[in-house]
């Protein structure tokens, strides 16, 4: 009987915080032709050749590109090799590890949570996370034994800190840093992804206790901020933070090849990360990470800043949800009014004339760097994963670009930035 009523009170929590149905209904996104979207076929078909010749040419072992316009797919290939070792092609919906692409998901999660008031942004996040209390930044440190000198900062850290990178927290082992790094190490903080057993709540809670790069909201220094929050979702809303994604983001989207990590079914669609060499693309190494982190391990640890895998229509459809003001197919994640928050300059000083800023989930292009050329109009919304994958959502002309790959150690990958071109180039309405 006990055992009943638990799972009857989580269907509840779960139930009760499931997302609202909206007034309006976008339909899902589907697959139609160019010119029903106002784009060119002919030009389109540029990608082709941009994406045969970067493979041909050893520049990528595959890559899959996508271009949806006002709510349909009007192009979306996927060319080369998904492991070379074993001559695999590369499919469509083949699953990718997204890294740091999982930071706007985290992010929009935290929002969907402010949406429903159990926190403001401005909090300290030692009102939800204790061990964050009292920050320290670091003045002095000796290289030979890892010791070091801090003196208290000047303000608590908050949320709106730790989702604009400005909380003055480091990235362990890809900190710019080497203080930081073996900083990190030493206190056995998890960075990014991991087949060891430890949890985030474990790894943030380390984090907490170590000194900062800067006082918080005086710099922009990417960092773990999005694994904290990965926690506090937890705290907050009183669930695992996969399940939290799972059932509040994931399934009303119909994202159902996006996750933390990927059931055996599923193992077989995930591409490998593969470096060159002077015999061609290798499969990458275990470093400080093991590539196949995603289906073999642990699986406990559920990092918000880099550890979500998906495919590229999984992350059109989360993009097309932005793009539709926070709703798709009758369903609302967020208030068009929350979009506004999130795309806005948040610490402005920090971004004065760069052409650029960082939202509370994305990088957004400012009128400078439309002008500038070939990075989208002013409002434009971009990242990208340590892995290469990259995306970017333009609100004025409903343009949605993906770009997938699984790569390390690349240097001769021009992909990235031709793509936006062809892809704004090929609009013809």
């Amino acid at each position: 009987m006990n055992k009943l009523i638990t799972i009857l009170f989580v269907a509840a929590t779960i139930s009760a915080g499931a997302q609202t149905k909206s007034i309006n209904k976008s339909l899902p996104l589907s697959e139609g032709t160019p010119e029903s979207v106002g784009m060119s076929a002919e030009r389109l078909s540029k990608i082709d050749g941009m994406c045969q010749k970067a493979v041909s040419d050893g520049s990528l072992p595959g890559v899959i590109t996508l271009v949806a316009r006002n709510g349909k797919i009007a192009y979306y290939k996927a060319f080369g090799m998904a492991d070379n070792q074993t001559k695999k092609p590369l499919k469509r919906d083949d699953i990718f590890r997204i890294a740091s692409q999982s930071k706007a998901i985290t992010s929009t999660a935290v929002m969907m949570l402010w949406e429903e008031g159990k926190f403001k942004l401005d909090d300290p996040i030692s009102k939800y996370i204790p061990e964050f209390k009292n920050p320290k930044v670091l003045t002095g440190f000796t290289y030979s034994d890892t010791t070091y000198s801090t003196v208290p900062a000047n303000k608590e850290i908050t949320i709106r800190h730790l989702l604009t990178h400005s909380s003055g927290l480091g990235y362990g082992q890809i900190d710019g840093d080497e203080r930081f790094q073996m900083i990190y190490k030493k206190a056995g903080v998890t960075d990014l992804f991991t087949t060891e057993n430890i949890t985030i709540e474990q790894s943030v809670k380390r984090l907490a206790k170590l000194p900062l790069h800067h006082n918080p909201g005086e710099k922009y220094t990417y960092c773990e901020g999005l694994d904290v929050l990965g926690y506090f979702i937890e705290v907050v809303s009183g669930m695992p933070f996969d399940v939290f994604l799972k059932t509040r983001i994931f399934e009303p989207l119909g994202m159902f090849d996006t996750g933390f990590y990927i059931p055996a079914e599923k193992a077989g669609r995930l591409v490998s990360v593969q470096k060159p060499s002077d015999n061609g693309w290798v499969r990458y190494p275990v470093t400080f990470y093991d590539p196949d982190y995603p289906i073999k391990g642990a699986k406990r640890f559920f990092s918000g800043g880099a550890g979500l895998c998906s495919t590229a229509k999984d992350y059109a459809t989360f993009l097309q949800m932005y793009l539709n003001g926070g709703e798709i197919n009758g369903v609302r994640i967020l208030s068009r009014k929350t979009i506004e928050v999130i795309m806005g300059n948040q610490f402005p000083a920090l971004w004065e004339n760069k052409g650029e800023h960082y939202g509370l989930a994305f990088g957004v292009v400012e009128q400078k760097n439309q002008d500038l050329g070939g990075q989208g109009s002013a409002g434009t919304f971009n990242w990208g994963g340590y892995f290469n994958t990259q995306y970017f959502a333009d609100p004025q002309e409903k343009l949605i670009g993906i770009i997938f790959k699984q790569t390390q150690e690349t240097k001769t990958d021009d992909t990235g930035w031709m793509f936006k071109i062809l892809i704004e180039s090929a609009i013809d309405d």
